[in-house]
């Protein structure tokens, strides 16, 4: 365990360093849009397409492991929608819930962490498990969020998030970055060495400034959400995030083997270690554009990253 914690402590220590500088002002919460740009536009998709390049077609493409994946997130949402649904907490501010209990935060945290975990042959598993949560686990939440409109507008406000979420998706740097590391992973390309050294360059920049916005972005959305909320609405949901997610990927997949799919073993080990992961940083500012309790969905991500440095540690003692 002291090992396993001497890897990961760095990584949450920048995140820490992050919170701290935006609650001191030392970092001005006008700079973090600005933050965020350079680490989703530049650094992450330059990362997510090093990886991806680098790695076997034929992992990026495995749909065991994708299919997998995607039952358990949609269950854990499906879940979390059913326990959280009542009179005060609608469509809207449960599905968000659902989509912050069921993505984790593989893209800022998770690649380089797990990466310096596991080796660079662990990317390609948690770049597949970023593709469905970004392509179908949000969307479909996302639709989800809007039936409270549909009782009183009629289905096409459905309709309409859907067709939001897509344009998101397909506006959205790191999906194509992944797709167009598998296409040069695929035709063996490589960049001309300048183009390629400029893209490394910005790869390495993206673990340290993605870690630190996380912890600044935190800070931000804690210093806004100035109203009092009940235990009860959040901490059950950060619960599911660092327990249950895990506990059902592990337990599926160990099904999955014992009915010989071919799902490896180092597989389902990243898989698990994706899914303890803490919630994903981006859903908050979904949650604040399409109108939830941001206040709700920003307690949530805070708590399970906090917490997560245990629980995440604990959980790669026990698989590795």
């Amino acid at each position: 365990m002291l090992q396993v914690l001497l890897v990961t402590f760095p990584f949450f220590a920048l995140v820490l360093a992050g919170y701290v500088a935006a609650r001191r002002r030392m970092l001005p919460l006008e700079a973090i849009p600005g933050l965020n740009g350079f680490v989703l536009f530049f650094a992450l998709p330059c990362m997510l397409f090093r990886f991806g390049s680098t790695t076997p077609i034929a992992q990026l493409l495995d749909m065991r492991v994708a299919g997998l994946y995607l039952v358990c997130g949609l269950v854990i949402a499906g879940v979390t929608i059913a326990l959280t649904l009542n009179a005060r907490i609608r469509w809207n501010d449960a599905s968000f819930g659902a989509l912050v209990a069921a993505f984790p935060n593989s893209g800022f945290m998770g690649v380089p962490l797990i990466v310096a975990l596991l080796g660079a042959s662990a990317a390609g598993t948690v770049i597949l498990t970023m593709v469905v949560d970004m392509l179908v686990t949000t969307s479909l939440c996302i639709a989800l969020s809007r039936l409270d409109e549909a009782e009183g507008n009629g289905r096409s406000a459905v309709f309409d998030a859907a067709r939001k979420a897509l344009k998101g998706v397909l506006t959205n740097p790191m999906p194509w970055a992944i797709v167009l590391g598998g296409v040069a992973s695929a035709w063996a390309f490589r960049l001309p060495e300048p183009v390629e050294k400029t893209v490394w360059l910005l790869a390495d920049a993206a673990s340290p400034v993605a870690l630190f916005t996380i912890g600044a972005v935190l800070a931000r959305a804690q210093m806004t959400a100035n109203h009092p909320m009940p235990l009860a609405d959040y901490l059950p949901v950060a619960a599911i995030k660092l327990f249950a997610h895990p506990l059902l990927v592990l337990g599926a997949g160990l099904v999955a083997m014992q009915l010989g799919l071919g799902l490896s073993s180092q597989a389902l080990t990243v898989m698990v270690l994706v899914a303890a992961l803490p919630s994903a940083s981006n859903v908050s500012l979904l949650a604040e554009r399409f109108g939830a309790d941001n206040g709700r969905i920003a307690r949530i991500i805070l708590v399970s990253t906090a917490a997560a440095f245990l629980t995440f540690s604990g959980a790669v003692t026990l698989l590795t």
